[in-house]
């Protein structure tokens, strides 16, 4: 990769070229002509890099292909919040990006007519250039860009109606494709910066426990190691100790960490195996009511004096994030400043984060964003680049730190591990009352401590509409604590609620004697639900079932998006359960591009069938058991169920799209296994194999 390539791909537009002017927050024209957007928040893979570009380009009147499209730095004062995470890129910009372009757009307009003096209504915007109707004439924007600049935008813009749009919910090849299979895209892991030094760090494995002693002398043999130093990595509300190996490759400070001994201290903190943790949830669950999340009428009158009742328990394990890009971070300490450089996916929390850490003017922490290869709410932490702006200052000089797989995998933090009760009651087909408890770590605690609030997300996956039709319902938080580090993982708490909340309703289903899409239909009665459900009924031959094939159902809510899984199964012939098909409705009102939603909802299909059936992270003695693929599966591409995915229509205000499509899928694979054996699985993950 050439330094022209990587400044083209990466740098962002804190550095104009010449001639380039800021016409608006997002876009910059030169006087040449060329039109450069910014992509304000982190790509890992989601396409935001190219839907943020599309809908600019939609309303600024250009060529999607013919621009630049500029990865930039973390400013929140610029930008608003940069936090990727929660599916909030497009939900959470697209009126205000809209309406930015369509001013600019106006504004060149209001140029160029000033120019010719003609009226505004004899002239349109096409393709970067101003038209004037009547004579043909045209500017390019960059012949207009000055004078733009310098006019006073209009207050109310006329924005397309969605029947008009060129680009928006038109599916488009994404403009980060051609450089990710090219080489020319530059990850985190592939930035280089004059000076760079490399650092491999050497981590207690027992998450909280300190450096007693080392020794470095076989770790300085190693050629090309030059330092070796106690570091302390804060993460959150607590601190973790290592020893940092320092050296001219990343490679030698690898084997220079292989070569260190360290006498660790693991005293004063819980040694927790996974057992315990779960064991311990399960006790809490039958002895504690918990905290008030939700509660309408009084389902507990209606269940404590019921004759029969159904009275379960659900358990999600503890997961990695596992990105195929490892957690890695340049740091520069300069004195009265920090740059840094990585995959990051909340610039603002870590300009917070190391500003109060590290004692610097929060101005003073830059942070340049670039691509990341995966990161499902990890690479929002700060202790990464906290943990290379330490070894830094150290070294007084630019530091970038690499962690293998084994350190990924070892140090989460973690998805946590969950369990859930559900009682429930049904009188003449129809649901009486309804209790969920959920007994879990909160995440919130490790960012801002226990505020003696329940979890905020207790019901999170459960779709609104519910409420409206069961009138004795209450959700409650449980609080439960261990050492192990915990963080958002994609879709974060409707990953584990929705296993648990629509595998109940289908129980209830079943208890009912109803068929388990009717049963939702009747309580989900709300216009865009029974549109979904008509949807789901359609496209999957619901009602054509016949008696060898398993169908399961799940709806849930996330980010705003109500998405709907429906499973097909059978038996193989040597044994255990064949996955045959997956159909996935999606209801994520106003979006962008069809391809990206799909891609999206695909990923999150593997994704789920990973953790429901392959993958958890364990516990014993303190210390994490898996370390690597071999121990930590993935699904491999065989194991893949063909997926199709449908978007309804409609103009609903934009759901998120890279997190929900994932938390319906596991419900759904174990309602269609009971479908087909009449076994309920309650506890995840399980083996196909052994069905």
């Amino acid at each position: 990769m050439s330094a022209e390539a990587e400044a083209k791909v990466v740098n962002p537009a804190q550095v104009p070229a010449e001639g380039d002017i800021e016409l608006a927050v997002w876009i910059i024209i030169n006087t040449d002509g060329k039109v450069t957007l910014i992509c304000h928040r982190a790509e890992m893979g989601q396409g935001v890099y190219h839907s943020i570009a599309q809908i600019i380009a939609e309303e600024l009147e250009v060529d999607l292909y013919g621009v630049d499209i500029q990865l930039t730095q973390g400013d929140e004062k610029k930008y608003g919040s940069q936090l990727t995470g929660g599916s909030s890129t497009i939900r959470g910009s697209y009126k205000n990006l809209l309406k930015l372009s369509a001013t600019a757009r106006e504004v060149l307009i209001m140029a160029a007519t000033a120019r010719w003096t003609v009226p505004v209504t004899e002239c349109y915007a096409e393709l970067g250039h101003v038209i004037h109707k009547p004579s043909g004439k045209k500017f390019h924007y960059g012949e207009l860009v000055a004078e733009a600049a310098k006019l006073t935008a209009p207050k109310d813009v006329k924005l397309k109606a969605r029947a008009d749009y060129k680009l928006i919910g038109k599916p488009s090849q994404r403009r980060d494709s051609p450089l990710k299979t090219n080489g020319e895209a530059i990850f985190g892991i592939d930035k280089r910066i004059p000076g760079l030094q490399f650092a491999a760090v050497e981590r207690n494995p027992r998450l909280r426990g300190k450096v007693k002693s080392f020794d470095a002398s076989a770790a300085l043999k190693v050629p090309g190691v030059t330092r070796v130093f106690k570091v302390v990595m804060g993460i959150w509300d607590t601190d973790r100790e290592g020893v940092a190996v320092v050296a001219n490759s990343t490679w030698a400070a690898m084997q220079g960490k292989k070569a260190l001994k360290v006498d660790w201290d693991d005293n004063g903190f819980e040694h927790v195996s996974s057992p315990e943790i779960f064991k311990h949830q399960r006790e809490l669950l039958q002895t504690s009511e918990g905290l008030s999340v939700k509660t309408q009428g009084d389902p507990n009158g209606i269940i404590s004096s019921a004759k029969d009742k159904l009275d379960v328990f659900y358990e999600t394990p503890y997961q990695s994030h596992s990105c195929m890009e490892p957690v890695n971070c340049i740091a520069h300490w300069q004195g009265d400043k920090v740059e840094i450089w990585g995959p990051v996916q909340a610039p603002n929390w870590i300009q917070d984060y190391i500003s109060k850490k590290m004692g610097l003017a929060r101005e003073k922490v830059i942070v340049n964003m670039t691509f990341l290869g995966g990161g499902f709410g990890r690479k929002a932490m700060p202790d990464y680049p906290h943990e290379a702006c330490v070894i830094s200052k150290e070294m007084g000089a630019p530091v970038q730190v690499v962690w293998s797989r084994e350190d990924d995998a070892t140090q989460g933090p973690y998805r946590p591990g969950i369990s859930y009760r559900g009682e429930g009651v049904v009188e003449n087909g129809t649901i009486s009352a309804i209790k969920f408890r959920m007994a879990g770590q909160n995440n919130d605690h490790w960012r801002s401590g226990d505020s003696g609030r329940p979890n905020r997300s207790t019901t999170e996956g459960f779709l609104a509409s519910y409420f409206a039709s069961i009138k004795n319902i209450s959700f409650a938080d449980v609080p439960f604590k261990t050492p192990v580090p915990t963080s958002f993982w994609r879709s974060v708490y409707a990953s584990t609620n929705g296993f648990a909340y629509e595998s109940f309703m289908d129980e209830l289903a079943h208890k009912a004697m109803k068929d388990p899409l009717d049963f939702r239909r009747e309580y989900l009665k709300d216009e865009r639900s029974q549109k979904l459900i008509d949807k789901m009924e359609e496209v999957s031959g619901w009602k054509s079932k016949t008696k060898n094939q398993g169908y399961g159902v799940a709806i849930t809510e996330c980010f705003s998006s109500t998405v709907g899984h429906i499973v097909k199964v059978s038996k193989k012939n040597a044994g255990g359960i064949h996955i045959d098909k997956v159909w996935v409705v999606v209801d994520c009102g106003w979006y962008v591009n069809p391809d990206i939603i799909k891609a999206q909802v695909e990923g999150s299909v593997v994704m789920a069938l990973g953790a429901a059936t392959i993958h958890e992270i364990t516990f014993k003695d303190g210390r994490v058991e898996q370390s690597n693929f071999y121990d930590y599966k993935m699904p491999r591409i065989n194991d893949i169920p063909p997926t199709e995915v449908y978007i309804m229509e409609n103009d609903a205000n934009a759901g998120g799209m890279g997190e929900p499509g994932l938390p319906a899928f596991a419900p759904a694979l174990t309602n269609a296994i009971f479908d087909l054996t009449g076994k309920r699985i309650r506890k995840l993950p399980f083996s196909l194999n052994m069905v």
